[in-house]
């Protein structure tokens, strides 16, 4: 009975919500593709011709936008799951801890990118604070492969939890890259611990 009660909840609150009903108006796969709309309006990072990585790439509306905006660029999508495809995109299915992921995203450059960005999260426990440590672990392996990749002037994006690693996230974010911020869109559920760390310029 309670887990029905609980999805049942969940569906109501999926049609309630606007930016479900308008990712599916606009052709979007998931309602997170406006969480990166308001990054971008709010920072300014997508432009034409630019090569974007984006890490936990699945169901695929962070690449969607991403590939729109910056046409005859080149989008990378990384993910555990096969994702359906998007037009010019290239797809890698595998884990990006992995060296071998990290060398096959590699061997689609030819030189550094402009962006990497993660939406990542672990599949949550529902243990709040273990979900934040995990899902800040991610942030922080995102953060370190960036770190060779991107081109000086080039952003970094990343889903975070406010909770236990927030503070070791920022510290680390300031150490590899000279502009820091952390901001959390409109369209992220209130109720929701996320936030997401905007970085530039490689130090």
């Amino acid at each position: 009975m309670k887990k029905n009660k609980i999805s049942k909840n969940w569906i109501n609150k999926q049609k309630r919500d606007i930016y479900v009903r308008q990712s599916k108006v606009d052709g979007y796969r998931a309602r997170s593709a406006y969480k990166l709309i308001e990054i971008d309006e709010k920072f300014k990072i997508f432009k034409g011709g630019m090569s974007v990585i984006d890490i936990g790439a699945a169901p695929g509306s962070w690449s969607q936008y991403a590939s729109k905006k910056i046409k005859n660029g080149k989008v990378i999508s990384i993910d555990l799951k096969k994702m359906e495809e998007i037009k010019n995109t290239i797809q890698i299915k595998g884990d990006f801890t992995e060296i071998d992921v990290q060398q096959k995203i590699k061997s689609f450059l030819n030189k550094k990118t402009d962006v990497i960005m993660s939406d990542m999260a672990v599949n949550t426990t529902g243990i709040k604070d273990i979900d934040s440590i995990q899902t800040g672990e991610l942030c922080k392996e995102a953060m370190i492969f960036s770190k060779d990749l991107i081109l000086d002037k080039g952003f970094f994006i990343s889903k975070i939890f406010m909770g236990g690693s927030f503070n070791e996230i920022v510290a680390l974010a300031k150490k590899i890259f000279k502009e820091v911020k952390v901001f959390k869109p409109k369209s992220s559920r209130k109720d929701s611990k996320e936030s997401f760390i905007i970085c530039k310029n490689i130090r």
